[in-house]
C-alpha cells in the first residue's frame, strides 16, 4: 500500500482548514496559496471530497469550501477511503474482495485481512482534530483573504 500524493495533500488542507476555522468557508485561492498547490489541480482534489460528503462547496462571494462535519469527527480514513482506489496491502483483500480462486487454501490470506483491518482500524483512530493540534505551528505565506 503506497498513500498517493493527492491523499497527502487532500489531508494537508484538510488540517489547514480546520486550523482556519473549520466551520467557515475557505477560498479555493487561499487553500492553494497556503499550500503552495495550483488551484486546478486542488480543485479537482477536492471535488472528489465534495462529492463524496467529505465536504461542502459554495460557489460565489463568500463561497469556497469547509468541512462537512467537525474535524473531531472526520478521520483519515474517511478521506483516504474516498482518494484512494485502494487502500489494501495487497488485490486479494480489496474493497471487500474475499481472496481470489485460491482463498479457499491460502496460507497467507488470514494474514493479509489482519493487516487490512490494522491498517483501517489505524486510520479510522485518528481524526483531523489530532492532527491539527500536532501540527507545527510554522509561519505560512500570507495569502490576500478575498
Amino acid at each position: 500500500m503506497r498513500v498517493s500524493t493527492k491523499s497527502r495533500y487532500a489531508i494537508r488542507v484538510i488540517i489547514d482548514m480546520a486550523e482556519n476555522g473549520e466551520a467557515e468557508f475557505h477560498p479555493l485561492h487561499n487553500l492553494a496559496e497556503r499550500q503552495g498547490l495550483s488551484e486546478k489541480y486542488l480543485e479537482a482534489i477536492l471535488g472528489v471530497l465534495v462529492k463524496n460528503n467529505v465536504l461542502e462547496g459554495a460557489r460565489g462571494k463568500g463561497g469556497g469550501y469547509k468541512l462537512a462535519k467537525p474535524a473531531a469527527e472526520l478521520t483519515v480514513w474517511e478521506i483516504l477511503s474516498v482518494i484512494e482506489t485502494s487502500i489494501s496491502p495487497v488485490e486479494c483483500v480489496a474493497d471487500g474482495k474475499n481472496g481470489c480462486d485460491r482463498a479457499d487454501v491460502c496460507p497467507t490470506l488470514p494474514m493479509w485481512k489482519d493487516l487490512a483491518k490494522i491498517i483501517k482500524d489505524y486510520f479510522t483512530g485518528i481524526t483531523i482534530e489530532q492532527l491539527a493540534r500536532k501540527a507545527p505551528k510554522i509561519a505560512r505565506p500570507l495569502c490576500n483573504e478575498k
